[in-house]
């Protein structure tokens, strides 16, 4: 392990714009820690951090300077590895036929600042679903394979997460380039850096760096358990997947219809979630034409409409398909949960549904 100073940061966003990369992390605009394009150390959201509850997201002023004081913003990796709106396929008409063209090898490198550990275990699932198997997505494998990954481990959690009944936070174990601990003292200020890949050590050959001194290494320890140490909720996994498929009809599925607005917000905010649709479009003239995949969620009436109708037009419906996939049919699917316990679903929903809540009350009807 080696030591970044605050000051130095700078010129690890110089070595990753050397490499380039464009720099993606978390910034503040609109009273929200957000993922967007990061050109300065400066961009990042220095002293702030977030409150959060069940519906309940609010901004905060430290009493430091940290860089990534907060603990998670509403927007996820996915946003860039698996675009909301992505275009499939153009189609232009040439005389009696069309030429169709895909696009071909024009995605971004991205550079991922700030990645938390349950986002680390996010990006895990969905290399399992658009990187293996049969049908492998280009586009998320072009980016992916682009994308250079630096986590940084929790200081603190929120009281919606619950990573550890996930097995997946919040220490940063895996699937980094570079991961950062950060130490912010009222007389010190650092990152205790761990290289993960020969990518990330080729990233850090222009910085000046010094080997972490064991008193460093236990205050990196120090800081990840201070946030272990406030996570309060909790969600019980053993037999989870057997349970939920066996209570299909558990009154509690109408409870939570009742409060449910089907505005789809949790499936905005999961860093796993993946549904789509198909929407084609084409000029007045019937010579060009264009397929575009876009979000979609199945929350949505659309979603599940086929020929004859919906089959899912009930909010109760709805929701239980949902949970019980993220949380049972998931690991059927591609043998691991759809949750990675980072608690956005519980935050995000405006009338504070909370996963853990609703699991716990089916639990107790074996």
């Amino acid at each position: 392990m080696q030591i970044i100073e605050r000051e130095n940061l700078t010129a690890l966003f110089e070595s990753l714009k050397k490499h380039g990369y464009e720099i993606v992390g978390p910034t503040v605009r609109d009273e929200v820690v957000i993922y967007d394009t990061l050109n300065a150390v400066e961009d990042l959201p220095k002293g702030w951090t977030d409150e959060q509850e069940k519906g309940i997201y609010r901004l905060k002023k430290r009493d430091d300077e940290a860089l990534f004081g907060y603990v998670l913003s509403p927007h996820t990796w996915k946003k860039f590895l698996y675009p909301p709106k992505v275009k499939l396929w153009e189609a232009k008409r040439q005389e009696k036929s069309f030429t169709i063209t895909e696009p071909q090898g024009d995605g971004p490198k991205y550079a991922f600042l700030g990645v938390r550990a349950c986002e680390l275990a996010a990006i895990a699932m969905q290399d399992k679903i658009f990187l293996e198997g049969a049908h492998i997505d280009p586009i998320y494998k072009e980016r992916r394979e682009k994308s250079l990954i630096i986590a940084v481990n929790c200081g603190q959690a929120a009281k919606t997460c619950f990573c550890p009944s996930m097995n997946s936070g919040p220490k940063v174990t895996s699937g980094f380039d570079l991961a950062l601990t950060e130490v912010c003292t009222p007389y010190h200020h650092y990152f205790v850096v761990e290289t993960g890949t020969a990518k990330g050590k080729d990233v850090l050959k222009d910085l000046s760096l010094h080997p972490a001194e064991e008193s460093a290494k236990e205050s990196a320890r120090q800081v990840v358990k201070n946030a272990e140490d406030q996570i309060e909720r909790t969600l019980k996994t053993e037999g989870l997947k057997e349970n939920l498929q066996a209570n299909a009809e558990h009154p509690r599925w109408n409870d939570v219809a009742d409060r449910c607005l089907s505005c789809a917000n949790c499936t905005m905010v999961c860093p796993t979630c993946f549904c789509s649709t198909v929407e084609d479009v084409t000029d007045l003239t019937g010579d060009h034409a264009e397929r575009w995949r876009l979000w979609d969620s199945c929350f949505t009436m659309d979603f599940s409409h086929i020929h004859g109708g919906n089959i899912r037009s009930s909010t109760k419906g709805r929701y239980r398909q949902w949970m019980t996939h993220k949380l049972a049919s998931w690991v059927d699917q591609f043998g691991v949960s759809g949750c990675t316990g980072c608690g956005r679903c519980i935050t995000w929903c405006p009338v504070g549904i909370d996963i853990t809540e609703e699991v716990a009350v089916i639990q107790k009807q074996e």
